[in-house]
C-alpha cells in the first residue's frame, strides 16, 4: 500500500472513531461508557439506544483495531 493510502486510511478511521464516539456519547447520554466500558451500555433501559450504542461500540473496537494494525 502507498503512503498515501494508508494517510487517508488513517484519515478516514479517524472519522469512523470519532463519529463512533458522539454517537455512543449521545446514545448513553454521557461519556461514562468511555471508561467503565460495555457494563453501561448494557444498562441502558431504552431498547433502541442500546441497539444503536451496541452497533456504535463494535464499530469503534473495530476501527481501534485497525489503527492499531496500521500502527
Amino acid at each position: 500500500m502507498a503512503i498515501a493510502q494508508i494517510k487517508n486510511l488513517q484519515r478516514r478511521l479517524a472519522n469512523l472513531e470519532a463519529e463512533a464516539t458522539e454517537a455512543l456519547d449521545r446514545a448513553c447520554g454521557n461519556n461514562l461508557w468511555a471508561s467503565v466500558g460495555p457494563d453501561v451500555i448494557d444498562g441502558l433501559e431504552d431498547p433502541a439506544a442500546r441497539a444503536q450504542a451496541n452497533y456504535y461500540y463494535g464499530q469503534l473496537m473495530t476501527v481501534r483495531e485497525l489503527q492499531d494494525v496500521l500502527g
